[in-house]
């Protein structure tokens, strides 16, 4: 049986339980992450945590809404046993009528019908398994980020593993912010907490480059929980870009990591030049769904469509 429960009914120790022993587990459906991200957060429980789906909401004008938190690529079902079509189904049916709007990823062990009414879009992450020896991870390079490796190789780029988160998300503001970054002060802040907490668990890697001068040029933040560790957020600099310091910092984490049983994700991106990036490391493509539901009265419907087209986030 699925039940509802409200944040201050749910038994975390349960919870997390249920997240570590997961089939399809991740760091994103612990407790403490969706604490941090999320901040108001509800849940659905099957039999004695068997299986869970966690519900992060706001409200907005009265009205209480399920949005996906920033931070957090996928969330969905997690199970402790096979899931299928009719595990997610029973779940997503379960949300209580006091939601009145959802818009929210799954996961991708997650699935539906193909015409299933709640089905939205579907988000891309670039998966590769790192179990195979280095060389013969390598292979799979593609030409031209074999040449961005070469040429980062000759430019005397030191890399390490005990950078400052600062100095990535300080990159990243000065550089990207101009891409319209939805981010806002305390969104960064955020940022730089998940990954102080995420090292006090052992759970996070960083990888950093620096020029032969000793300037910080790229760095990426590795998450890793489950056997899979995801490239939760990078920043690089105008030198960085000219260097290839970013591919660099890639194999060099694929290098340390061979043979290990160990799946990389590059959690994916819209953006057609991230993802032949990704793709150039030999990763493959891993769909997930985005679903929806609308339980609005039909006249406030428009209005909540032109808000989400004015904000792809609700704040």
């Amino acid at each position: 049986m699925i039940r509802f429960l409200t944040h201050n009914e749910i038994d975390f120790d349960k919870w997390d339980g249920c997240i570590t022993k997961a089939i399809n587990g991740i760091f994103y459906g612990y407790s403490w992450y969706l604490d941090m991200c999320a901040q108001t957060w509800d849940a659905l429980v099957e039999d004695d945590y068997r299986a869970v789906m966690p519900l992060p909401f706001r409200k907005k004008a009265g009205i209480k809404y399920i949005f996906q938190p920033f931070f957090i690529q996928q969330l969905g079902v997690f199970s402790t046993y096979s899931l299928s079509e009719d595990l997610t189904i029973r779940f997503l049916e379960a949300i209580p009528p006091g939601f009145r709007f959802g818009e929210f990823s799954l996961n991708t062990y997650n699935t539906l019908p193909e015409k299933h009414p709640m089905i939205s879009g579907k988000g891309v992450t670039y998966e590769m398994d790192l179990i195979a020896p280095y060389d013969q991870l390598a292979e799979n390079y593609s030409k031209n980020t074999r040449r961005n490796i070469k040429k980062a190789a000759g430019s005397n780029i030191f890399i390490t593993s005990h950078g400052r988160p600062e100095e990535i998300i300080a990159a990243f503001r000065k550089h990207r912010d101009k891409d319209n970054i939805p981010f806002r002060e305390k969104d960064y802040l955020l940022l730089k907490h998940l990954i102080y907490s995420g090292i006090h668990r052992g759970m996070v890697t960083l990888k950093c480059a620096y020029s032969a001068t000793n300037d910080f040029c790229a760095g990426i933040v590795f998450f890793t929980s489950h056997h899979k560790s995801v490239w939760l957020f990078s920043g690089a600099t105008g030198e960085a870009r000219n260097n290839n310091a970013m591919s660099l910092l890639v194999d060099n984490y694929i290098r340390e990591n061979a043979g290990k049983n160990l799946t990389l994700d590059f959690e994916g991106s819209s953006d057609p030049n991230l993802a032949r990036f990704y793709r150039g490391f030999g990763s493959e493509e891993c769909v997930f769904l985005h679903v929806r539901f609308n339980r609005l009265p039909l006249l406030a419907k428009p209005l909540l469509y032109t808000y989400l087209c004015v904000r792809k986030y609700l704040k």
